[in-house]
């Protein structure tokens, strides 16, 4: 079956990128998407950024996934319950699951339908791939979704029972402590499953020979160029015709199975196959898009916006019927960072040896730069109104805990920063300078801010440095003040607020600032107690406005998902995360 594909699938994949959509019903369906950022592996233990994110959920599942209100619904676990004190969790599978077919396993099971050559998926698939997530020698940059979470012994050891599977398709999880975003966790790609045959064939090359459970099938991939996957004839999700694809709310204590998908006479997925591209250059991917050699294109922050869009962001007239183009919230908060860790402050200021501190360890000095900035000026000029103004705390508009009445940032309040400045003793922001340090991309925001602090009088020069470079200063303390990003990793506040708790140090952790709050810490852990989603979003409240009246970052916006799609392409949802799933989507004509 491989070499039939080979044979007759991929001529086609690279005659589709001159085939136009009026002629799409003569041809087989081939999605083709570009991945700007660079790929590095199809093993979901590294799936790290975007691109292997994305490319990894075409090939893989997981027990849970989120549905497109960010909500836990079932994947290959039919049900679920948690323990009263939520210290262990029990999955119960399907039992219709099997790995895509491949060379590693030695043929059909016995019992299995006799055309499917793939093995069947069971509870024991799921312990090997989790402790397979945890095991150094993997070096999974997923390891944490469990490290700090399952049962450890007196040794501080990870138990090796904290995976369990009881029966062919039980699967029981033990945690060291309660932890109430854990089944967000194990939507995460990190927690897909994989085959222990197909580790054990091709070790570390597995990230080029993929063996997974989900909608598509690896065919081939020639790096940087272009990968391309195949339908998965066998996929275990199939759909009534009828049927609306929506999966509704489960309660996450005690999950009946009476809710799940019906089996039906449509075959999951609709499309044939999935072509990658790899153009890194965004003004030729749209071009290429306009060409209709794509039928989907993500925005990224360096995408030329003017191409297609007027200064108030409306699509501009030549472009309005010629593809659909989607904005929503998204889980990306765009902020700056103070270093706030006196040891990386050796040197007092001043005149007259009274040895200030420096102006950054005030917050009033922090306060008042955030007061100097016009948010929705800056959303509407230079990001041509894509975004949401950052006016209250760190964590943002797309998640249900978010209430901007509960928690208060700052407004463009310039009279106010200088107030500030004064009673720290910097009037007009005489006695001190500062850098900021960013990355491309940000430039003409950063200049946008430096025009905006200059105007109470404080004065800012920029220092521009690689992605990579500056992540690397960030995380050591070697910069005071810095722009940065926070992508949720899962739908919960919890992620956001974890970096300013302070067990949570930079490099090891996620705090970049070293802020230490006594009272953030004990809500913070009260927080990981709280079963009650109410009692423990008021938790969650209460330690953003902490952030917001220390002031060790400055929220600037957060971010809104972008993306082009071609009018013929239905199926294809925008979520908060920004996750790209297909096996839903279809070509109309």
């Amino acid at each position: 079956m491989k070499s039939l594909f080979t044979n007759f699938i991929l001529p086609i994949l690279i005659l589709s990128s001159c085939v136009s959509s009026s002629e799409k019903d003569k041809h087989l369906k081939i999605f083709r998407y570009n991945q700007a950022e660079g790929l590095s592996s199809l093993d979901p233990a590294f799936a790290r950024n975007q691109a292997n994110i994305w490319a990894v959920n075409q090939l893989y599942n997981g027990l849970v996934e989120l549905n497109l209100k960010l909500e836990i619904v079932p994947c290959i676990a039919r049900s679920w319950q948690i323990s009263e004190d939520g210290l262990y969790y029990t999955f119960f599978l399907r039992d219709d699951v099997y790995f895509h077919d491949s060379e590693v396993f030695s043929g059909s099971p016995a019992g299995s339908p006799s055309s499917i050559k793939g093995r069947n998926v069971t509870a024991k698939d799921f312990v090997y791939s989790f402790k397979r997530i945890i095991d150094p020698v993997t070096a999974s940059t997923g390891a944490w979704i469990f490290n700090d979470k399952v049962l450890r012994n007196e040794s501080g050891e990870i138990e090796d029972t904290c995976f369990k599977a009881t029966d062919n398709y039980t699967l029981k999880i033990y945690l060291q402590n309660p932890f109430p975003p854990f089944l967000e966790i194990l939507a995460m790609p990190y927690a897909y499953v994989v085959p222990k045959e197909a580790i054990d064939r091709y070790g570390k090359d597995f990230r080029t020979n993929p063996v997974g459970s989900g909608p598509f099938i690896f065919n081939t991939w020639d790096e940087g160029t272009t990968m391309a996957f195949l339908k998965n004839q066998y996929y275990w999700r199939k759909v009534l015709k009828t049927q609306n694809s929506k999966l509704k709310t489960r309660n996450p204590k005690s999950h009946p199975t009476g809710d799940q998908p019906k089996a039906g006479n449509i075959q999951l997925p609709y499309l044939d196959a999935v072509q990658v591209s790899f153009i890194r250059d965004n003004t030729q991917a749209f071009f290429t898009f306009q060409q209709q050699k794509l039928d989907f294109l993500s925005w990224s922050e360096d995408f030329p916006k003017d191409l297609i869009l007027n200064a108030d962001g409306s699509v501009q007239e030549e472009f309005a019927d010629k593809f659909r183009f989607q904005k929503a919230p998204y889980l990306h908060t765009q902020y700056l960072g103070f270093q706030l860790d006196e040891k990386f402050y050796p040197d007092k200021i001043g005149t007259g040896g009274e040895g200030r501190k420096h102006p950054l360890l005030d917050k009033r000095v922090r306060q008042a730069l955030s007061y100097a900035i016009n948010r929705k000026e800056l959303i509407t000029y230079l990001r041509y109104n894509i975004g949401i103004s950052g006016t209250s705390g760190i964590v943002p508009a797309a998640l249900p805990s978010f209430d901007a009445d509960k928690v208060k940032g700052y407004d463009y309040m310039p009279d106010l920063a200088q107030q500030l400045l004064k009673q720290a003793g910097y009037p007009q922001g005489q006695g001190f300078e500062l850098k900021l340090y960013t990355n491309a991309p940000y430039m003409l925001i950063a200049e946008y801010l430096q025009k905006q602090w200059a105007g109470i009088g404080v004065k800012v020069s920029i220092d521009v440095n690689p992605f990579a470079t500056h992540q690397e200063m960030v995380d050591n303390g070697r910069i005071k003040f810095f722009r940065a990003s926070w992508l949720g990793d899962y739908p919960d506040a919890e992620n956001y607020l974890a970096m300013f708790y302070s067990k949570n140090f930079a490099p090891a952790g996620p705090n970049k600032t070293h802020f230490k709050n006594e009272q953030f810490d004990k809500l913070y852990e009260q927080a990981q107690l709280e079963n009650d989603t109410k009692k423990r979003y008021e938790l969650y409240q209460q330690m953003d406005q902490i952030v917001m009246d220390e002031a060790p970052v400055i929220v600037l916006y957060y971010d809104e998902v972008v993306r082009l799609t071609q009018n013929y392409v239905s199926g294809l949802e925008v979520d908060a995360m920004n996750m790209l799933k297909l096996e839903r989507v279809d070509f109309v004509k």
